[in-house]
């Protein structure tokens, strides 16, 4: 295995696969990043049925196959209707998909890179300079290092890719979350997802592998009701108006306890996405809607398809990385067009902004 002069910045999902890609291809990278906080609670748990395949052809199948992980086999949604419908897993050809213990997840993955052989800096970097068409990396402690190729893998900061290119932006979607304990513990929660549209945003909830239930909450920044993540009345008044959610809370044995956490979950994504001596691989590249369910598949694929350019580009392969950028870019416009066609499904709450904006009634800012 040689020793490439690639540095991997960021953890998470796209840096650890990245790594693993690499390495596969017999390139040893430098990955750049912090390891991964146990038992922090990450929004953004299920796997869509799209990554079993991605996920075998890097030799880490077996990571879905840890008991801290549930089939997502069931799912409901009132989207278009007052009704419930429920979606079973058994309509997928590539089996169900996955709901993941989220940071069980992605300590496994940081495990299997390591035993793989990349060499590892436990640190973050501070900033990121291009200069001779090398890469000058300084990280946290004033330290740096200088690299001709980057991979960044740093999320929706996009630490270096920002000074290289514009973020294109389609809606300020923010997410407000929050994970619930069950109190009533001689019920027995039904394993599902169930999703919600209302009048100003849609609500998504799911019980978790280790038995919680997450419920978030995405809409526009402007429409969400003022002192939401600060006063606990004004979060559990809201959860209350809805229909199926507050019910499954209820039902379930759960009880809100805590205030919501904020977080971005608008579709962005960069412009452009690679170069000669860099590319950028999941929410650095492209972040979506979560309605997509795809963002942490979507990262893998990236993952894979970003090593493969590399290797490609070291052998002679002078438009390997502008490929990647093509097909990353035409990843996006689809998503586009689906979610869009996903948005217009719902017809309740014509007079909201927030669904006129989806509609192209109203400009999204």
């Amino acid at each position: 295995m040689t020793r490439a002069d690639i540095a991997v910045i960021g953890g998470g999902i796209a840096g650890a696969a990245s790594c693993v890609a690499l390495l596969q291809r017999g390139v040893r990278p430098v990955w750049i990043a912090p390891a991964p906080t146990p038992g922090r609670d990450r929004i953004g748990e299920t796997l869509s049925p799209a990554a079993n395949t991605i996920l075998a052809d890097l030799g880490l199948a077996r990571l879905l196959a840890r008991p801290m992980h549930r089939a997502a086999n069931t799912s409901f949604s009132a989207w278009g209707s007052d009704q419930l419908v429920e979606r079973n897993a058994i309509v997928h050809l590539e089996g169900p998909g996955t709901v993941l213990d989220r940071a069980g997840f992605e300590a496994d993955l940081f495990t299997a890179a390591l035993q793989r052989g990349v060499t590892h800096i436990d640190r973050t970097i501070h900033h990121a300079v291009e200069n001779d068409g090398k890469w000058k990396l300084t990280f946290a402690n004033g330290k740096s290092r200088v690299f001709p190729f980057v991979l960044d893998c740093t999320g929706r900061s996009s630490t270096l890719a920002i000074t290289q290119g514009k973020r294109q932006r389609t809606d300020q979607l923010v997410a407000a979350h929050c994970f619930l304990r069950q109190t009533d513990m001689d019920v027995e929660p039904t394993p599902a997802t169930l999703i919600e549209a209302t009048e100003n945003g849609w609500w998504y909830a799911a019980l978790l592998p280790d038995s919680r239930m997450v419920v978030s909450y995405f809409s526009d920044p402007d429409l969400l009701p003022s002192g939401i993540s600060r006063d606990f009345k004004t979060w559990s008044s809201l959860v209350a108006q809805t229909r199926h959610i507050a019910r499954w809370i209820d039902s379930a044995g759960f009880t809100l306890h805590d205030l919501p956490i904020l977080a971005s979950a608008g579709t962005t994504w960069m412009t452009p996405i690679s170069g000669q001596n860099w590319a950028a691989v999941g929410d650095a590249a492209a972040a979506f809607d979560p309605l997509s369910s795809h963002g942490m598949t979507t990262a893998l694929w990236m993952a894979r398809q970003a090593s493969h350019a590399i290797c490609a580009a070291r052998k002679g392969q002078t438009d390997a990385l502008a490929s990647y950028d093509a097909a990353v870019k035409k990843g996006i416009d689809d998503f586009l067009v689906q979610r869009q066609k996903i948005y217009q499904q719902e017809t309740r709450f014509c007079q909201s902004l927030f669904w006129q904006r989806r509609h192209g009634k109203h400009p999204e800012t």
